[in-house]
């Protein structure tokens, strides 16, 4: 799979496009795939040769893929690899005060002190379901994104052997219809504080 990680708004993403597509004629590269790509961008790219993959973030501490990311791959038959299924760690409840000077999480709206505190009643909400479940509140997470769709692989980071054998043990969580609709009747209902990327960052994002 070859990536374009970002959307370079100064090269066309036909052009983009045709040159993975020559390169995969070559043999050189097997799939084309795209990451933080907008809807339209998508559609430009699959045009001209078919997109495998869209690499975005997803989680249920940001759901705007679910605009119009979604129902775009959908109707392509694209799958969909979810960034940050965790929220960047936010959604398995360890963080609950300020982080550390050296964090990188710092410069994100929502890990301010003050945004970490109004943010942890998600946590806590989901935390409370995950009990019920004797599952962690990572688990549940991630249950829920494989829930939503056949074609939907997130990609969790650890450097902990314990954690990674955490989020593979979602894979064995099953989520009643009911179950979800709690979930999502859960989240709705909370108002999370803060934007996803400070300026500078969300001016690299298509839209």
């Amino acid at each position: 799979m070859l990536y374009q990680h970002r959307v370079d708004p100064n090269v066309p993403i036909e052009d983009v496009a045709g040159t993975v597509k020559d390169l995969i004629q070559d043999g050189k590269v097997k799939y084309f795939g795209l990451s933080e790509a907008s809807a339209k961008t998508i559609r430009k790219a699959h045009s001209v040769h078919p997109v495998s993959a869209l690499q975005s973030e997803y989680s249920l501490f940001w759901r705007e893929p679910e605009n119009e990311i979604i129902p775009t791959l959908e109707e392509l038959g694209i799958g969909f690899v979810p960034f940050s299924p965790l929220g960047k760690g936010f959604l398995t409840g360890i963080i609950n005060k300020k982080l550390a000077d050296i964090d990188r999480r710092n410069i994100i709206p929502r890990f301010s002190e003050e945004n970490i505190k109004s943010n942890m009643v998600l946590v806590d909400a989901l935390s409370e379901i995950a009990q019920q479940k004797n599952i962690t509140a990572g688990q549940l997470a991630l249950a829920w994104l494989l829930a939503q769709k056949s074609w939907i692989a997130p990609i969790p980071g650890t450097t902990k052997l314990h954690r990674l054998e955490e989020n593979i043990g979602s894979t064995n969580v099953v989520l009643t219809a009911d179950e979800l609709a709690k979930i999502d009747t859960t989240v709705n209902g909370i108002t999370l504080m803060g934007d996803r990327y400070p300026e500078f960052l969300e001016k690299q994002i298509d839209k």
